[in-house]
């Protein structure tokens, strides 16, 4: 009884996960000169306290999630993996405590992270937060709090 329990507790997040793929939701094709990238924190910095994480954007826009049509080409909006694996290309990405979506369209945010070593990546997605055709992600880093 428990392992149902269990399995029925899980469906509901491995749906969203696979929205994309059920809805048929296509691909957004990015720029290939596009770049995301980290302005502050830096790759190995050391930071006491709150960590201000400002993000970096070449050859696209950003937009707000959700927002299509006429004039949001080459657009979208950042997320923000926190301690967490790259994501796959084909899935929506999911939104809890370690994969931060900013689909009002923000540029930086404050992290009041624990003590020791964290590791951070951009993901740039579209409206419907999927990664773009290839993703554009930032290069994985790892910082530290003390």
């Amino acid at each position: 009884m428990s392992r149902r329990l269990s399995i029925f507790m899980l469906l509901p997040a491995l749906l969203a996960l696979g929205l994309a793929q059920a809805q048929g939701l296509p691909r957004t094709p990015r720029p290939d000169d596009a770049r995301v990238y980290f302005i502050s924190p830096a790759k190995g910095q050391v930071v006491h306290g709150k960590v201000l994480v400002q993000f970096g954007l070449s050859g696209m826009g950003v937009s707000p999630a959700g927002v299509t049509g006429p004039g949001t080409e080459n657009t979208g909006h950042h997320h923000l993996f926190v301690d967490a694996p790259p994501p796959a290309a084909d899935q929506v990405l999911p939104k809890d405590e370690h994969h931060l979506h900013f689909g009002k369209g923000q540029t930086e945010t404050t992290l009041d992270l624990p003590k020791g070593k964290h590791t951070l990546q951009l993901v740039f997605a579209d409206a419907n937060h999927l990664p773009h055709d290839p993703p554009l992600m930032s290069e994985r880093i790892q910082i530290t709090v003390k």
